[in-house]
């Protein structure tokens, strides 16, 4: 497999050209990587328009992951997320009613600002089961079938986060066989998901018949900061394909980062390479140093291959881990969640099990559940309006203006739009929320 856009930023680079264009730095410079550094010169191609270097290796990516059409993104799932949701809003059977997404209440924040953007509302799907913590939202495909058929018009799309932060995963697969037994497409945030595709079962939503997915390759593959790929599955709408630029164009910089575009380029090559066996190797040091872990006497929860999610005292197990210099993904009161990848030395490895040498005793508390909070305008017309920060304790009855919640992605406590109850004050505050942006009084 080639990598034609670093093929042709390198020549370009070694060509001796006046660069009489963007960037200003000329190509030269401190951090060492401005030579490469381009902008959509001639030859170039161009992201949002790409009929050259760019659509070619978007076609290696599509063919490496299996998809109808792979995109690359510079700025993230984010940028993904908005572009899939708009995908499906605007090729859904138009209707009297409001567009409405059915959706796992842990979305990430730029769900909720897509929701603003397009002005769409959500019906939202709340965890089935008791959590210790709020990133995960369990979803069955028998609770989302309930869900559906209580609705009075059919949602555009239904949308889940899985893996969750915690490397939590649903069952994308029956999920996917309730959405489309009502004609409804299946969106999926995939964002800690991408390497999934390289495991030898199938794992990865375009091979569990999601319609769309980003995932951020950044988070799980060997590529920069701010990488991303949209998805479109074989058998999804080809509407969404074909209008999938325009859609990522609508929310994206009309300056990518061309070092983000070579490192999506690049790891192509290693995908289609040695990437399987070493991801390979790298589960199997997981598993092992989880087995490890667990005779020590620490409660390792469920998660996807590459996490290791500990069910402890965080501030403790992070204290011990930043002492042998070894940073954590995520932590919480209840939590450590650590991300490998096949990037990671076998001197990672040793560390954690150093620091780890006993569990750190703690009082394991559920989440409380509160009823849904009452809905007082929509999303968009929530997070337009005018709106104040106040403390906490002087919000009730308030509507809140910004989403908020512990972490993104997370089960939101309160949502643009929704009226603040006591229960929602309680769970701020437990949060360690002590200021909230509501709607200002008129």
């Amino acid at each position: 497999m080639n990598a034609p856009i670093r093929d042709f930023v390198e020549r370009y680079a070694a060509g001796g050209i006046s660069r009489l264009h963007m960037p200003g730095h000329k190509g030269r410079g401190p951090l060492g990587c401005e030579a490469i550094d381009i902008t959509e010169v001639a030859g170039a191609d161009a992201l949002y328009e790409a009929a050259g270097i760019i659509a070619e290796s978007e076609a290696n990516a599509a063919a490496l992951f299996g998809t109808q059409r792979t995109l690359y993104a510079t700025e993230g799932s984010s940028q993904c997320i908005r572009a899939m949701l708009y995908l499906a809003l605007t090729h859904a059977p138009k209707r009297a009613a409001r567009p409405v997404a059915l959706a796992g209440r842990n979305a990430h924040r730029a769900f909720l600002t897509a929701a603003a953007l397009c002005d769409f509302d959500v019906d939202w799907l709340w965890p089935e089961a008791d959590v210790a913590s709020p990133c995960a939202c369990t979803i069955t495909p028998e609770g989302l079938a309930r869900a559906l058929d209580a609705m009075p018009d059919p949602p555009f799309c239904v949308y889940v986060t899985s893996p969750d932060y915690l490397g939590g995963t649903l069952d994308v697969e029956a999920l996917a066989g309730v959405c489309h037994a009502r004609s409804i497409p299946l969106l999926v945030d995939n964002a800690h998901g991408a390497y999934l595709k390289f495991l030898p079962e199938r794992a990865h939503p375009m091979e569990l018949d999601a319609d769309m997915c980003c995932d951020s390759a950044h988070k799980t593959l060997p590529v920069l900061t701010g990488g991303a790929y949209l998805h479109i599955h074989r058998g999804a709408d080809s509407a969404f394909a074909e209008g999938a630029k325009r859609s990522l164009a609508l929310f994206g910089s009309t300056s990518p980062s061309y070092l983000i575009l070579q490192s999506l380029d690049r790891a192509n090559i290693e995908l289609a390479g040695d990437f399987p066996p070493r991801l390979a190797d790298c589960r199997a040091r997981v598993d092992a140093l989880k087995a490890q872990l667990a005779t020590r006497g620490f409660e390792i929860l469920s998660s996807d291959p590459m996490k290791l999610t500990l069910h402890t005292d965080g501030s403790c197990a992070a204290a011990a881990l930043r002492a042998n210099r070894a940073e954590p993904e995520f932590v919480d009161r209840e939590h450590v969640v650590l991300m490998f990848s096949p990037s990671n030395d076998p001197e990672d490895f040793v560390r954690v099990e150093r620091a780890l040498a006993a569990p750190f005793p703690f009082i394991p508390a559920s989440a409380p559940r509160f009823p849904p909070p009452p809905r007082a305008m929509t999303i968009r017309e929530a997070m337009f309006a005018p709106d104040e920060i106040i403390p906490v304790d002087r919000a009730l009855n308030r509507v809140c203006a910004s989403p908020t919640a512990a972490c993104p992605p997370a089960v939101a406590i309160a949502v643009p739009g929704e009226r603040v109850t006591k229960e929602v004050m309680d769970a701020l505050l437990r949060n360690d929320i002590h200021e909230f942006a509501v709607v200002q009084d008129r």
